[in-house]
C-alpha cells in the first residue's frame, strides 16, 4: 500500500552537504567537533561529576581524554548517518569550549528531531544553552526545513525548563517515568517548536 504523503526531508538532506558552522550573532559559534576538543570535553565532564547537582543530569561520564576523543569521533561520523548532528559551542573570539548542542533522533521523512544541549560549568549563567538552541533551531526549521523539534528534560531540572521556554519550545506535557538517571526514573517535560512558531 503506497504512502499518501511524501517525505518532509529527503535522504541526503544533511549527508550530501558539509556540516555547517553556525554563528549566533552574539559571540558564540556552533562548529563541527574536532579531535583536539577531547581534553576540553573530558575536563567538562570531569568537572560535572565533581558537582552533585550536575551529575544528576548527565547520563555518561568520561574517564579519560581518550574516551572523550572516542565520543568526538562518533559525533563527527554521525553527520553522514543523518541520525544525529552534534556541534561544539565555542566562544567566537577565543575558541574556548562552552558546551554542546545537538539534534538527536533525527527522522528526515517526518521532518522531526530532538534538541539536546549541555554547557561547561564556566558557561553557566551566561545564556549559552539558550543562545545555541536558538541558533540551531533557526537553522533546522527555517534553513533546512524540519517541521518539528522536540526538547525533553527531567521535570526537576528547572534550568533546562527555563532554557526551553525562553527559546520558544512550548510545554506540551509530561512523560511519566520516561528516562532513567543515576538516581532513578524521572518524569520528563516534553516541549516542542513547530516550523512557523
Amino acid at each position: 500500500m503506497p504512502y499518501l504523503t511524501g517525505p518532509v526531508l529527503a535522504p541526503g538532506t544533511l549527508a550530501d552537504t558539509a556540516q555547517p558552522t553556525l554563528p549566533t550573532d552574539d559571540g558564540l559559534l556552533l562548529r563541527p567537533w574536532r579531535p583536539e576538543d577531547a581534553p576540553a570535553v573530558h575536563a567538562a565532564f570531569h568537572a560535572a561529576f565533581q558537582d552533585p547537582v550536575l551529575r544528576q543530569w548527565y547520563a555518561r561520564g568520561a574517564d579519560s581524554v581518550d574516551e572523550a576523543g572516542g565520543w568526538i569521533e562518533e559525533w563527527r561520523k554521525a553527520w553522514a548517518s543523518e541520525k544525529t548532528a552534534q556541534w561544539a559551542v565555542v566562544d567566537a573570539d577565543t575558541g574556548l569550549l562552552l558546551g554542546r548542542v545537538a539534534l538527536r533522533e533525527i527522522h528526515l521523512g517526518d521532518g522531526q528531531a530532538e534538541m539536546a544541549y549541555w554547557t561547561t560549568a564556566e558557561a553557566r549563567g551566561r545564556g549559552v544553552a539558550a543562545r545555541a538552541t536558538v541558533a540551531l533551531s533557526r537553522w533546522a526549521l527555517d534553513g533546512v526545513g524540519f517541521h518539528r523539534l522536540e526538547l525533553m528534560h527531567a521535570v526537576r531540572n528547572e534550568a533546562s525548563c527555563r532554557v526551553a521556554t525562553k527559546t520558544g519550545f512550548v510545554l506540551e506535557g509530561t512523560k511519566r517515568s520516561a528516562v532513567l538517571h543515576p538516581d532513578g526514573w524521572h518524569d520528563m517535560h516534553l516541549h516542542a517548536r513547530v516550523r512557523g512558531d
